[in-house]
């Protein structure tokens, strides 16, 4: 199967949803997946897709104009207290643009809760045919593939899927044999990316590197080709934000550069 690539949001989180697709479809990507769920973080853009309807359907029409697909939308969170009706709206306007899946993080220390709110949103996601796909971060309380496994088979939820990111998969140091053993079924799409040197011990390292500092894939440390083939055939969405290369090549040619590494290497693969 020919692969198949988005671009994801965090790559150019400075450009609005409709900017982001025109310049994913000017490189060569697939899909595009788009973060219309705040995380709060500083300085971080805000793009409420399911509030601003003027940016809604600037965004539906370059979908439509350019025929690319939104593969996901991120990140609904799952801490303590949080009501996941909240994340209805998002639901919707994802539903309404053809998306189809939902990055689903964990930031509670309390199984028995992440296990109930996630299952009450793959029951909410089940009439907007979505997926809520969990992925492990390594400076979040749910960081480590047993620990997402753990969750995914309490909820027992044909919705709920496993994300598989490789800079967070590296770095928590996750036994390859265990990703091959695990259910094809759960795994709808995943993050790619690179990075090289020694996982840092500083929580706000581990953050630098994932939002500022990814390398193109093939530049790294990371087994890129091990990790892919432990996995069945999906898209792959390219998230390597990097702040400098950014500013160096400009958002253009950074894109580019990105789809031609991933091009590079399932070629090499395949």
């Amino acid at each position: 199967m020919k692969p198949r690539f988005s671009l994801a949001h965090l790559t150019v989180l400075h450009y609005s949803p409709p900017k982001m697709i025109e310049l994913a479809a000017r490189a060569g990507f697939d899909y595009v997946s788009l973060r219309p769920i705040a995380l709060g973080t500083k300085n971080e853009p805000v793009y409420p897709l399911a509030t601003d309807r003027t940016l809604f359907n600037n965004t539906k029409q370059a979908l439509q104009s350019t025929g690319l697909k939104l593969l996901d939308i991120e990140m609904v969170r799952i801490y303590e207290g949080v009501d996941v009706t909240h994340y209805l709206p998002a639901f919707e306007i994802a539903a309404e643009l053809g998306c189809n899946h939902v990055l689903t993080t964990v930031q509670t220390t309390d199984e028995d809760f992440a296990v109930e709110a996630l299952h009450t949103l793959c029951e909410l996601a089940k009439p907007f045919n979505l997926t809520l796909d969990v992925e492990f971060i390594t400076w979040y309380e749910l960081g480590t593939l047993t620990q997402a496994e753990s969750v995914i088979r309490k909820v027992n939820h044909e919705r709920c899927g496993l994300l598989i990111d490789t800079l967070h998969f590296h770095r928590s140091h996750t036994n390859y044999d265990h990703l091959a053993s695990l259910p094809k079924e759960w795994f709808h799409y995943a993050h790619l990316c690179d990075t090289r040197g020694p996982t840092p011990t500083i929580k706000e390292d581990l953050i630098y590197t994932a939002r500022e500092d990814r390398l193109f894939l093939g530049q790294g440390d990371i087994p890129l080709q091990k990790i892919i083939q432990s996995l069945p055939d999906i898209p792959y969405s390219l998230e390597i934000p990097n702040k400098q290369r950014m500013h160096e090549l400009g958002a253009e040619l950074y894109v580019k550069q990105c789809l031609e590494s991933a091009h590079q290497l399932f070629n090499e693969i395949l």
